[in-house]
């Protein structure tokens, strides 16, 4: 049943208005176990929302309302290989991808069995170019999943990384940055990965161009041993010159890839054994997605956590704020999969909603974030809840540092709860300003792959309880085939057909 057809949204928007007046200092003043009731432990993951403005009767109607909704019978679904992308007819099977040899006896256990030959083949090869010192560089080209995830891991991870290898990324068509990686390497040590599960994408073909044509003339000569491929469509891949190719099904999305051969740049840096353990620290958080009781299945209280912001506080973004410098590409990487996957108007049916849906997401890691955007966190005039992230241990070995780190942590979220009462106005913070904080013992592959499978499930849950397909992106799609049509626009100068505002502009290009 759609979420605004249930009994229980009624009563929801009921007590939402209750909470105008909800002060988080006399919620912790009036229940000294209020933190115990609204903090979990999941594998590898410790997350305390008792600063968030929720109550027991809320988190008990929310229960209802994930009931209602029908959550976890969509989860169960989609753990069984039902093809949950309703408008693709695909099945969404992303866990699949992470889940242990021989483990299912299943009508799924002969796509496992192919996984994990593809997984065996991607880590035997990631394991060659390791062990090869001829190899100085590697090049990942691809865009959007097929950059965001291998990109966000490998420099997250990059303490652990192999220490005779430089890792690049491109993305962008714009060629100021392929230029850039071009200009600091050489074609005789360098590897280039092409990302593209259509091996047709146009940003990503535009860039393995490109790359291909400076290889040749830079006196590159075996396109076989440099090129290796991430994709589908292999057979156009090989006629290409690509002489390694790793394929994966149309049952992942590009936003839910890294698991699979697309984290090949990860592999190579942090090798086999880092890699099988980021996958079992996604497939323990999986089994407590799939496993654990209501009341402690921290992907289930997360997302509805999500909804009751977003619909009943009206909370219209998130930040997101980790307190550890290798997290650079979180953000970025969490803004696609949330809203990607949940940034929809329409319900499966393909009608119009009458309630908002994904948030805008956003942030920078720690502390630097401090000195930009949270004084409007602290003092702005709109609320907006953070997601801090922590570790309680470091990679380095500067201790002083990582106490700074976290006390600088612990702090900004006390002061966004607590504020400060200063008579004047201007030095003023009202205080009552929403946090849930992760704690982590180290950053890990294991921790790492954990966090991104719960943020995984707890999209899932979100957009399950709004009745969207949390798992297609059509929205993406329009733009390309628009940008196709203009390219040769732009070559001819023909403006037929366009609005008054992109010929005048297409003019001025030209």
């Amino acid at each position: 049943m759609r979420c605004d057809q249930t009994s229980v949204w009624k009563k929801l928007q009921d007590a939402s208005s209750s909470f105008t007046s909800f002060d988080l200092s006399q919620a912790f003043a009036q229940d000294s176990h209020r933190v115990d009731a609204f903090s979990v432990q999941a594998p590898h993951v410790f997350a305390d929302f008792s600063k968030q403005p929720i109550n027991a009767q809320v988190q008990t109607l929310l229960f209802d309302l994930a009931e209602q909704t029908g959550v976890l019978a969509k989860r169960d679904a989609m753990f069984s290989g039902e093809p949950i992308n309703t408008t693709e007819n695909r099945q969404v099977m992303h866990w699949l991808l992470r889940q242990p040899a021989k483990s299912l006896t299943n009508h799924l256990s002969s796509t496992l069995k192919d996984v994990h030959v593809v997984l065996d083949d991607m880590l035997a090869f990631a394991q060659s170019i390791a062990n090869d010192d001829t190899f100085t560089d590697v090049v990942h080209i691809g865009i959007g999943g097929s950059d965001l995830g291998p990109r966000m891991t490998t420099f997250a991870l990059q303490t652990l990384a192999i220490s005779n290898k430089r890792f690049h990324f491109v993305s962008n068509v714009d060629a100021h940055e392929i230029n850039t990686v071009l200009q600091k390497i050489r074609p005789e040590h360098t590897l280039f990965i092409f990302a593209s599960k259509t091996f047709t994408t146009l940003e990503t073909m535009t860039n393995a161009q490109t790359a291909k044509n400076w290889f040749l003339s830079q006196g590159g000569t075996d396109t076989q041993r440099h090129f290796a491929a991430l994709t589908s469509n292999t057979l156009d891949a090989k006629a290409w010159g690509v002489g390694h190719v790793f394929g994966f099904w149309d049952w992942v999305g590009g936003r839910y890839s890294i698991h699979s051969a697309i984290g090949l740049p990860l592999a190579i840096a942090i090798g086999a054994q880092g890699f099988r353990d980021f996958l079992s620290g996604a497939h323990q958080m999986d089994q407590h997605f799939l496993n654990a009781p209501i009341q402690s299945n921290l992907p289930l209280r997360l997302g509805l956590l999500d909804v009751w912001h977003r619909n009943f506080l009206g909370y219209s973004s998130r930040n997101v704020a980790p307190y550890h410098a290798h997290l650079k590409y979180w953000a970025s990487y969490l803004q696609q999969l949330e809203l990607e996957s949940n940034g929809k108007r329409v319900d499966l049916q393909g009608q119009a909603l009458s309630y908002q849906t994904a948030p805008v997401l956003w942030g920078e890691p720690g502390t630097n974030g401090q000195h930009a955007f949270f004084q409007m966190l602290h003092q702005g005039t709109q609320v907006v809840p953070v997601d801090f992230l922590a570790f309680k241990h470091a990679s380095h070995h500067w201790p002083q540092h990582q106490q700074q780190l976290l006390a600088n942590a612990l702090a900004q979220a006390q002061a966004l709860m607590m504020g400060r009462n200063v008579k004047g106005g201007h030095r003023h913070m009202t205080g009552n300003r929403p946090s849930t904080f992760f704690l982590m013992d180290q950053l890990t592959p294991a921790t790492l792959g954990a966090m991104i499978a719960l943020h995984e499930h707890r999209v899932m849950v979100s957009g399950a309880v709004w009745g969207i397909n949390s798992f297609d992106q059509w929205g993406v799609e329009l733009g390309k085939v628009m940008a196709n049509d203009l390219i040769q626009k732009i070559n001819t100068g023909d403006s037929s057909g366009l609005d008054a505002s992109t010929a005048g502009l297409l003019h001025r290009i030209r």
